[in-house]
């Protein structure tokens, strides 16, 4: 039919009664056609005619479609169907929308529709009923369900190892990476263990030594995870087991020693508590590589005495020295006088030398006329 005739139908209805109109459906796009709030029909490309009290609402086919209304009664249009692809997504699943090779979004649970043969759409239903997230997806993927949190993630350091737990039930082992976990209702416990050197201090213990003083001993440990299994799975907390060990092995072994002994057998008290804890810690799936006191806090009467006892013995040390070096130098003079009285020429060099440091004192001599100055001076130099 021509579209003079088709101008010409239209005239002759609206002379009937019926006022219609015309609207034009550009490519790529279709017309919802509502009758007040009613869904009536679907308008595809090209001209198309609107009765009275119709109008339309214009839907771009290069997204998908969302409905005002309720899609499953918009669906009973058989015209509007045929131009929509349906994805329902239940409850325990989710769907990744792809452009092509590029992800979009994602979609929740619900009924979704997309127009066909304008955009090439594609999605991917995921069931998160299960525990591990599908390792085929891609990491960008991933991350960005992470944010939506319909994912968990933990990450193993390469200082680390880590035990996954899930519904309380130890799985495996996890190594160094990345791990991906769907929120659902499963409990999922990753134990993270640190496989370095690790180190424990002992602060402020109160211990009463075996001639009753009160002292606060800091001690340290470094040990190393050597049975992952053992640490955290047979072993409950096995940080704060070793603690109590060290703690008691420490207690047993000062209290033995009087203070003075312990001052002085530091390094043989380390050696005792070390082969005490061995064996217990190889239990716990731990070695210890040294340990050993930090610190021994006096209290503040027993330090200001030990500090009286310091200072005496010091100064004893110095009486002792100062005595040394007063016999020494009196046998020095002794030996040089014991010379000189035997050979007159070196007392002659030795009343030289103290006449020598004293001129070099005098600034100036005056010699009197009757002055026998000189003749004493030549006596002092006379070897006879």
């Amino acid at each position: 039919m021509s579209y003079s005739i088709y101008l010409k139908n239209i005239f002759i209805n609206n002379l009937k009664g019926n006022i219609m109109r015309l609207v034009k459906i550009s490519p790529y796009t279709v017309g919802l056609v509502y009758e007040g709030e009613v869904y009536k029909r679907v308008l595809t490309e090209g001209w198309n005619y609107l009765k009275m009290g119709e109008t339309v609402k214009v839907k771009d086919m290069t997204i998908p479609f969302e409905p005002k209304d309720e899609l499953d009664i918009m669906l009973k249009d058989i015209d509007l169907a045929y131009l929509l692809e349906i994805v329902r997504i239940s409850d325990n699943e989710i769907g990744l929308m792809y452009n092509g090779n590029n992800f979009k979004q994602v979609l929740m649970p619900g009924n979704y529709a997309i127009w066909k043969g304008v955009k090439e759409y594609s999605i991917k239903i995921v069931d998160t009923n299960e525990t591990e997230a599908n390792i085929e997806l891609e990491r960008n993927i991933l991350n960005k369900l992470r944010y939506e949190n319909l994912i968990r993630a933990y990450e193993i350091q390469s200082f680390e190892e880590g035990f996954l737990f899930i519904d309380g039930e130890f799985i495996k082992v996890l190594k160094p990476g990345t791990y991906f976990y769907w929120c659902n209702n499963i409990p999922i416990k990753v134990e993270k263990v640190d496989t370095r050197v690790l180190q424990m201090e002992i602060s402020g213990q109160e211990i009463l030594t075996n001639d009753k003083a009160n002292l606060r001993v800091n001690f340290l440990v470094r040990y190393k995870i050597e049975d992952m299994k053992k640490a955290i799975i047979e072993s409950n907390n096995f940080e704060k087991q070793l603690y109590l060990t060290l703690q008691l092995a420490l207690r047993k072994y000062v209290g033995t020693y009087t203070l003075d002994s312990l001052l002085e057998k530091k390094n043989s008290i380390e050696n005792e508590v070390l082969s005490n804890i061995s064996a217990k810690a190889t239990d716990l799936g731990l070695k210890i590589i040294d340990c050993g006191i930090k610190d021994i806090i006096l209290p503040g009467e027993v330090k200001e005495i030990m500090n009286k006892v310091l200072i005496a013995e010091k100064k004893a040390q110095a009486n002792l020295i100062t005595r040394r070096e007063e016999t020494a130098s009196t046998r020095s003079l002794l030996n040089t006088a014991k010379l000189m009285e035997s050979n007159k020429m070196l007392f002659k060099l030795k009343q030289m030398e103290y006449i020598e440091t004293i001129a070099e004192k005098v600034g100036k001599i005056s010699i009197g006329s009757n002055s026998k100055l000189i003749e004493q001076m030549q006596n002092l130099f006379d070897t006879e």
